[in-house]
């Protein structure tokens, strides 16, 4: 049966997110750039020829039925194919995180299968079915860095500075675990945050904006504002990604030159569930290939 084995599955970061609303319907209008990063977890694909679907952990032990298998579950269905697969995962992005990694590996489940049940689908059919599995899923089937608006589903592929994408990251991940209702529920919450426009985010795009959601976050768990302090006082910056709670920091200093140890011993942690990782940016996202062997 055909197979596709050492599949990447990208992080991202967002450089900025601001709330800039409030729908009726009670969801946040967002302005973001999305910036795919090097940290990934790598997925091999089997089909079968019985139907059913499965997930073998690899490393990580997932939830029974995570976004992975609720991908190929929903293409299954509006496929109506009769084929079923083998989804093996080595998990390397935390989850809750604000990294994207549960969403990144869900659209390359959906790439994946689109061609190995040969169902040959549009990119933009397959982003019409991902926007039902979650808001950042679309962002990982486009596979391309973005200017992100709306509620997630307004994607504007965006080309980023060499020197944004050559510039080392630092990535600090507590071991808290934030609930996003508890960030956009939170009365800190800023929502009339004014909109942006991308040419001024291209002017300083390494500190442009902030992260609307971190205020919410450190009113959460004092382990963001220990994070990013950690990381002020390190790399002199410091910025949430997502609904956290990873915090990330750009290596501008001469310790670019050499790999910073982000080990939690060696920030003074003594809890060894703190996740640190030094990463870059990516012109786009490695399965590109096969996302652009998809028509439009």
């Amino acid at each position: 049966m055909p197979s596709l084995h050492n599949l990447p599955a990208p992080a991202k970061i967002n450089l900025f997110l601001h709330v800039t609303g409030r729908r009726s319907d009670g969801y946040h209008l967002l302005q973001s750039v999305f910036m795919l990063i090097d940290w990934q977890d790598t997925l091999h694909i089997d089909t079968r020829s019985d139907g059913q679907l499965r997930r073998h952990d690899l490393n990580v032990r997932l939830p029974d039925d995570d976004l992975c298998l609720k991908a190929a579950r929903l293409l299954q269905t509006e496929s109506r194919t009769s084929q079923g697969c083998d989804i093996r995962i080595h998990k390397e992005v935390p989850w809750g995180a604000g990294l994207g990694g549960g969403s990144s590996d869900a659209a390359t489940v959906l790439l994946a299968l689109n061609q190995l049940w040969g169902l040959n689908w549009s990119r933009t059919r397959l982003e019409a079915l991902a926007v039902k599995l979650g808001a950042d899923v679309p962002f990982f089937v486009r596979g391309r860095n973005a200017w992100v608006e709306g509620i997630g589903e307004s994607i504007t592929p965006i080309k980023l500075p060499a020197g944004v994408l050559n510039t080392p990251l630092a990535l600090l991940k507590p071991p808290v675990a934030i609930p996003t209702v508890a960030i956009f529920g939170n009365e800190s919450l800023k929502r009339d945050t004014k909109h942006a426009i991308v040419e001024d985010f291209l002017a300083a795009p390494r500190c442009f904006g902030r992260n609307d959601l971190q205020a919410p976050a450190e009113s959460y768990s004092s382990q963001i504002s220990q994070a990013l302090a950690i990381m002020q006082n390190r790399f002199g910056n410091s910025r949430m990604t997502g609904s956290g709670s990873t915090v990330f920091s750009w290596i501008t200093t001469d310790t670019s030159r050499q790999t910073p140890s982000l080990q939690p011993a060696d920030l003074g942690l003594d809890d060894p569930a703190w996740v640190g990782r030094v990463s870059r940016g990516l012109i786009q996202h490695p399965l590109l290939d096969l996302l652009d062997s998809i028509p439009d």
